[in-house]
């Protein structure tokens, strides 16, 4: 039984074979990919459960291993999309649809395949090892910055009107995506800047994490340009922003409309959790949001459950599908936001809540 519990995470792995396969043969079969992935999370968190369970694990390195396996299969993901498009682009007997489902596919294997191993790795600010291929699966989605304003930034002021990632109640995800992207960046850089100061260095130094950041995202344009020329660096910037897209559309429906008095610590209400089996168990239980704010330094596979906590409205991708579509977001959180003020904020939170009511209109909503 244990061995299960080692195995359920593969697969992630498992997901990301599946794509390559599909980029791989190409044509319509980049099609059927794209809709095979969304069909195992779209209907398996819908008829397989949740997963509340929190086993011991003697062997934690197996699971770290995992983490770090992501980069190769991630470079091969990429590398394949983009050397098929190359191969094809122009016309030959591909057609413009399925180029369209390549991008779509790739972007959201950059935001599986990189962004959430990333997101635990880059957690691991005492272990280079995990930290450089966190750093490498950021650089996918031009993203690198993530690993210092996520870190230092997001978890320290989660839920509050300081936090670029949490979008305030009323707000549409497109404009968050733009929103919390150019805020993030600013975010990271006056962290980086102050960190530097503190250690005597330049910022315009090789000791500026943000602009080493960038430049390995250059270095993977540059990659795909040697591939195919122009328009295969343009297809890699295209998947690219996608998984960074992917990666604020998380965000913003992982902590919508939360409130917090900034001078209390961050609690599990603080954030929107889910416990549905197969985004769980594909997704290193990012799934268990509540705790891992709660507890930041708690490795993923520690992370508990909360069923008592404020949940989503379903599995990962289920909720991302949900709030793309923003009057079907707005009609299903509202209530979940309303609910969360009665039932999880605290007397301040209150306050909180009704002037952001009042901001974004949700009050007269409900009245009405």
């Amino acid at each position: 039984m244990m061995l299960f519990h080692y195995l359920k995470y593969f697969l992630f792995h498992v997901i990301g074979l599946l794509a390559l396969a599909a980029l791989v043969a190409g044509g319509m079969w980049v099609t059927i990919g794209l809709v095979g992935v969304l069909a195992i999370y779209l209907v398996g968190d819908a008829v397989c459960g949740d997963d509340t369970a929190t086993p011991h694990f003697a062997h934690p390195g197996i699971l770290t291993f995992q983490l770090w396996m992501a980069l190769p299969l991630l470079s091969a993901i990429v590398f394949a999309s983009v050397w098929s498009f190359g191969a094809t682009f122009g016309g030959a007997g591909t057609h413009w649809a399925h180029q369209v489902s390549g991008v779509l596919l790739t972007g959201l294997m950059i935001g599986m395949i990189g962004t959430i191993p990333a997101h635990e790795l880059t957690h691991r600010t005492w272990d280079p090892v995990s930290m450089l291929v966190g750093r490498w699966l950021l650089a996918f989605s031009f993203d690198t910055v993530f690993s210092i304003e996520h870190v230092y930034g997001h978890h320290r002021y989660v839920s509050t009107t300081a936090d670029p990632a949490t979008a305030p109640r009323g707000r549409n995800v497109y404009f968050h995506v733009v929103a919390s992207t150019l805020k993030g960046n600013v975010s990271a850089w006056q962290i980086e800047r102050k960190r530097l100061q503190r250690q005597g260095h330049g910022v315009f130094t090789p000791f500026n994490a943000v602009i080493r950041g960038h430049l390995m995202s250059v270095l993977l344009v540059a990659g795909a340009w040697a591939l195919g020329g122009w328009p295969a660096a343009a297809y890699f910037l295209a998947c690219a922003l996608w998984g960074k897209a992917l990666l604020e559309i998380v965000n913003y429906m992982e902590h919508y409309g939360m409130v917090r008095d900034p001078a209390t610590p961050v609690q599990p209400r603080h954030s929107w959790n889910t416990n549905k089996r197969i985004s769980s168990w594909t997704m290193f239980n990012l799934t268990r949001h509540s705790h891992h704010h709660a507890q930041g330094e708690v490795p993923y596979q520690d992370l508990k459950p909360f069923p008592q906590a404020p949940m989503m409205v379903g599995g990962y991708l289920t909720t991302i599908v949900v709030a793309m579509l923003p009057p079907l977001w707005h009609k299903l959180m509202t209530p979940k936001v309303q609910a969360w003020d009665r039932d999880f904020a605290s007397p301040a939170e209150r306050e909180l809540a009704r002037q952001a009511n009042q901001r974004s209109g949700i009050a007269q909503l409900v009245r009405a």
